[in-house]
């Protein structure tokens, strides 16, 4: 015997052999389509540019992953270095802004209203 979940009862239920084996939300018969590329979309669409696919940038990960496995004594969030310092310091800044706002803001509502 063939089971498929049932949607209306959200239990199993007994069914025909092509319903139970084909996926509830696919239509049987729609050819199937290449889904568009999301990340490193190339200059050339893959069925004009052949087997080859020429990317609009050079691969920077050998470069970048020499730079991060030094061991140099630097916090690898800092590596960069003036704009990771930068963005570092101003993360901090905020965070330490936001912290006494809060402090400030509960010590005026622990005050007594004025009337």
């Amino acid at each position: 015997m063939y089971y498929k979940f049932s949607g209306f009862t959200q239990k199993l239920t007994g069914s025909v052999p092509t319903a139970a084996l084909g996926p509830q939300g696919l239509k049987q018969g729609l050819p199937a389509e290449s889904p568009t590329m999301i990340f490193a979309t190339p200059t050339k669409v893959v069925s004009e540019a052949g087997s080859t696919v020429e990317y609009m940038g050079a691969n920077r990960v050998p470069d970048l992953q020499r730079l991060f496995q030094t061991s140099d004594g630097i916090p690898i969030h800092l590596k960069r270095g003036v704009p990771d310092r930068l963005l570092y310091r101003t993360t901090m800044a905020l965070t330490v802004g936001g912290v006494a706002y809060c402090l400030v803001a509960l010590y005026i509502a622990a005050q007594p209203n004025k009337k």
